[in-house]
């Protein structure tokens, strides 16, 4: 069996930065086994899988696999296989007005839109199927500083403080007090799952940015789904509207934001959040980025 898949960098307009991805095509032969196996073998930080909707009235049906687990979703492989899919599928119409495609996750089905420039770098936003949920109470800070090799004076800032949400993928969102502190974060294996809890990983993130444009510089830990660290997520990016919301309880109407991650492993990334919030409530969260292809080559299985 044969398989075309390409690469591309997620959340960059540049080559060789932002979030690697690699999008398999046609993979409605593989079984869930072999698609571990195969995203193993790249050993990216998610290897996306594209299948025939179950809808016919949708793009594509997506699976997404770190090295170690299937994750129900994840944002930089959604706007990456957005990306490609729409860029191979129309790419004339893609030119001059965009496309919105329809793309199947086990969290629910993504709408996204995508545009493309004259240099060929795509831009995609997708909207997030579930509002950000909060979770258990978060661990004690002096245990989640411990498990990432910081001082517990180090956690919070402002009105910030630990907690967990999920917008299809829970995680623990760790605020710390500068941006040296950040960049000192240093996960101990053995400490981190008790600080954890139920969390895929550890979202930790801070005020002080590299970049005056940016709202946030965060960095991402999950190393029980074989991720030491990402260089850009997106469904962090998702649940962290819903963060936001929380701590900093913006007024009514409509919101954008700039995370930026990966700078510290030199893969700089910028992850643009938006929300809508009415009479108070959250009621719409999206997630864009810009997203260019490296190389493409076929899977021989």
């Amino acid at each position: 069996m044969k398989l075309r898949f390409h690469t591309l960098d997620v959340f960059t307009d540049r080559r060789l930065a932002g979030n690697p991805l690699a999008v398999v095509l046609g993979a409605d032969a593989l079984d869930g086994a072999t698609m571990q196996k195969i995203a193993r073998e790249f050993n990216l930080s998610e290897t996306v899988f594209v299948l025939e909707p179950r809808d016919p009235v949708n793009t594509a049906r997506l699976r997404i696999f770190t090295p170690a687990v299937e994750l129900p979703f994840a944002g930089h492989p959604t706007i990456g296989a957005a990306a490609l899919i729409a860029w191979r599928r129309a790419p004339d119409m893609l030119a001059r007005q965009g496309l919105v495609i329809a793309l199947e996750e086990p969290v629910g089905v993504l709408r996204c839109e995508v545009a493309r420039s004259a240099d060929g770098v795509s831009l995609a936003r997708l909207f997030a199927p579930r509002l950000p949920q909060r979770g258990a109470a978060a661990a004690a800070p002096a245990l989640i500083a411990g498990a990432l090799g910081l001082e517990p004076q180090e956690i919070g800032f402002r009105r910030h403080a630990p907690s967990v949400f999920s917008a299809g993928v829970e995680l623990l969102f760790v605020p710390v007090a500068s941006r040296a502190a950040l960049r000192r974060a240093r996960p101990d294996a053995a400490a981190l799952p008790a600080a954890l809890g139920s969390a895929l990983g550890a979202y930790v993130y801070t005020s002080e940015t590299d970049d005056a444009a940016s709202a946030v510089c965060a960095r991402m830990f999950a190393p029980g789904a074989g991720v030491a660290e990402d260089p850009a997520t997106g469904a962090a990016a998702a649940a962290f509207a819903g963060v936001a919301h929380a701590f900093e309880q913006p007024e009514d109407g409509e919101h954008e934001f700039v995370i930026e991650q990966g700078i510290d492993m030199g893969r700089p990334s910028r992850l643009i959040v938006g929300s809508r919030v009415e009479s108070g409530a959250l009621v719409a969260v999206s997630v864009a980025g810009q997203a260019i292809g490296v190389l493409s080559g076929e899977l021989d299985l």
